[in-house]
């Protein structure tokens, strides 16, 4: 099995199975000398964990993220850098019904045929576990982005749960007891009632980037659009993805035109007081516009419902530990075009 491994210059390679040993990602490309933190990884983590809101998975796991290389004394060595999180409440004999049987609208039937022999448990690598390691990877990306760039924010949160809109778009930073706005305790009931009945939902993440660096993205083909949307569609459950809070009209003409920032014309602090205009979502031609950037992803309800839910471990909705994933792969994909767009010329003055 390949494709375990996403990025060009700064990489993750992400290993384990749901009800293996551990889970975990070896990073590479990450420079010596960014300052490590264990406290940041451990709140990601928690953000991620089951068991952190009171509707999802009854799995619980601690995942207490354990450093194995690549940083001394406080400091990345710019050697590969490996994490992993131990698997501690396995339950595969709740698996053994579907050794031989497909759950409906999972990939166990797809796996099978695929590669002939696979993990039943949970869904191996296919289970929504598999993204512990993207979480250690994007903040060890989020570690090295900060040292360079103090005001880079990438902040993700829920704008719709089901039958929920969001009335509010603040952003609650952490999201902890007020992740949804002011419906936080509406929603959180709804889906309490809707696991005690094995149903589930889907929703929408907005995800919004501020004061990224410019020039970011590789046109033709890595462009940063295509890029950031490569890395969000591969998180399992995910369905669409638009760029930008603008809806492009059918014909374009002078009451149509979108807002524009000639950045050429404009310093940093000038231009990032103008994201607000940045309807089309900050990127043009492929690179960053040192805008803001905004993203929306949607996913679909889980798979697993009414007996199967009710017997099993599963979340009537992934969205809320969703969130730090989407965050995890934004940072993960700045970082790697951070690094490429140093080869953009022989001398920069910028």
């Amino acid at each position: 099995m390949g494709a375990n491994t996403f990025g060009t210059h700064f990489q993750i390679t992400t290993f384990g199975e749901s009800h293996g040993p551990a889970m975990g990602v070896v990073v590479e490309g990450c420079p010596a000398g960014v300052p490590f933190s264990q406290n940041l990884l451990k709140e990601k983590m928690e953000l991620r964990r089951p068991g952190y809101f009171p509707w999802t998975s009854s799995r619980k796991e601690p995942d207490e993220p354990e450093l194995l290389s690549g940083v001394f004394e406080g400091y990345t060595l710019g050697t590969p850098l490996t994490l992993i999180v131990k698997n501690t409440n396995m339950r595969p004999k709740d698996y053994q019904t579907i050794k031989n049987q497909a759950r409906v609208g999972h990939a166990d039937d797809v796996w099978k045929k695929k590669f002939g022999f696979t993990d039943y448990r949970g869904g191996g690598r296919a289970s929504g576990r598999e993204t512990t390691g993207r979480v250690l990877g994007g903040t060890i990306a989020e570690m090295f982005l900060k040292t360079l760039y103090k005001s880079l924010t990438v902040t993700a949160f829920p704008v719709q749960i089901g039958p929920f809109i969001r009335t509010s778009d603040s952003i609650n930073s952490p999201p902890s007891s007020k992740w949804f706005g002011s419906q936080t305790k509406e929603v959180e009931d709804f889906l309490i009632q809707k696991k005690s009945e094995g149903l589930s939902y889907g929703g929408t993440i907005k995800l919004e980037i501020n004061k990224p660096p410019i020039g970011l993205g590789q046109p033709v083909f890595r462009k940063l659009k295509s890029d950031m949307a490569s890395a969000f569609m591969s998180i399992g459950a995910c369905y669409e993805i638009s760029l930008g809070d603008f809806s492009f009209p059918s014909e374009k003409d002078k009451k149509t035109t979108l807002p524009f920032v000639n950045i050429s014309e404009m310093e940093g602090s000038q231009l990032h007081s103008k994201s607000k205009d940045a309807v089309y979502g900050g990127i043009r031609g492929g690179i960053s516009t040192g805008e803001k950037i905004i993203f929306y992803i949607k996913f679909k309800p889980p798979a697993s419902v009414l007996d199967i839910a009710k017997k099993g471990r599963h979340d009537p909705c992934i969205v809320p530990r969703a969130v730090v994933v989407v965050e995890a792969m934004a940072w993960l994909v700045i970082a790697d075009h951070v690094l490429w767009s140093r080869q953009d010329r022989l001398f920069r003055t910028d």
